[in-house]
């Protein structure tokens, strides 16, 4: 177990190191000059080549992608050109709106996916389980805009039950007020992402439902549902952390256009403005930190898929 995460861990590290090449470089083949832009229109060419040159602008490729990673390593994420911040310290306070978001989405999703997922599975053949599988499949197909904008009508402009917009000034400080501006925008990305999850909790019940050893339980005296849920639902629970990974990516994207509908103040708001802004430090920061998210949780999953699983153990 220990080689295994160990060979995870480099992998890991390797991704990282990857992803911020990809990164850095994909940043620098975009149209236009930084130094101008934040100069101004109106500056002289003096004035820009002062400025590029203050930034480092002026390096070969190669020294500034290895200035920017020797700072990552020390944990400096570089400074913002636009507002003069760390962006480490400003990607900590966006964080503190964002990974509740996350959280909550990805709990409402597992609420939604586990129960309707294994009792579509169950109902197989009935109304009611072709109901619910037809339902995933509409609501999977909802664009997230869409459902927002319904979510807003309805509870915010008809009901008055949830804020429509905004977060609280104090932030946590005032917990009730932040979870409340938290649950529109969580429910519009869980409700999707929980309708994609069903579909495969449904399809991963049904594999499990045809295994021998089921058969061999419904054979010995208990039903087929019985069987299922004592036998089948374990396997089911293997082949979901590995699809939860996955997810993960899907709230982070549905994160960035929900924030921005919202009006919330997160990562993904922030990323949209820096984009706009041309902030090169704060994109490539922004950037490198969601996808090292992703990656790590990825190598967990990997880590406790191996430890959950005694075949995988046996296989050593």
């Amino acid at each position: 177990m220990i080689r295994y995460a160990l060979t995870r861990l480099a992998l890991l590290v390797l991704g990282l190191f990857v992803a911020s090449a990809l990164i850095f470089l994909t940043l620098r083949v975009l149209p236009g000059d930084v130094a101008q832009l934040i100069a101004g229109m109106n500056s002289s060419p003096g004035q820009i080549e002062a400025l590029r040159e203050r930034l480092g602008l002026n390096e070969p490729l190669l020294v500034q992608y290895a200035t920017w990673i020797a700072g990552v390593v020390r944990g400096d994420l570089g400074t913002s050109l636009v507002t003069g911040t760390p962006v480490a310290a400003e990607l900590a306070q966006k964080a503190q709106v964002t990974i509740p978001l996350g959280l909550l989405a990805m709990t409402i999703a597992l609420l939604i996916a586990l129960p309707f997922g294994v009792l579509s599975a169950l109902r197989r053949g009935h109304p009611d389980g072709t109901a619910l599988s037809v339902g995933a499949q509409t609501l999977a197909a909802v664009p997230v805009v869409w459902a927002g904008m319904m979510l807003v009508l309805v509870f915010a402009v008809w009901l008055g039950w949830l804020p429509a917009q905004g977060f609280p000034r104090g932030g946590w400080s005032d917990p009730w007020s932040a979870v409340r501006a938290l649950l529109l925008p969580a429910i519009t990305i869980g409700v999707i992402e929980g309708a994609m999850l069903l579909r495969f909790v449904r399809s991963a019940t049904l594999q499990a439902a045809g295994e021998d050893f089921v058969r061999t339980a419904a054979a010995k005296g208990l039903t087929r549902d019985q069987a299922l849920i004592r036998h089948g639902l374990p396997t089911v629970g293997l082949s979901i952390v590995t699809v939860l990974g996955l997810q993960v990516a899907g709230i982070i994207v549905g994160a960035v256009v929900i924030e921005q509908l919202f009006s919330l103040p997160g990562i993904g708001r922030m990323l949209v403005a820096d984009v706009g802004a041309r902030d090169l430090p704060k994109v490539q920061g922004e950037l490198l930190v969601l996808t090292g998210f992703v990656l790590i949780v990825g190598f967990v999953v990997d880590l406790v898929h191996r430890v959950i699983d005694p075949r995988q153990r046996e296989a050593e």
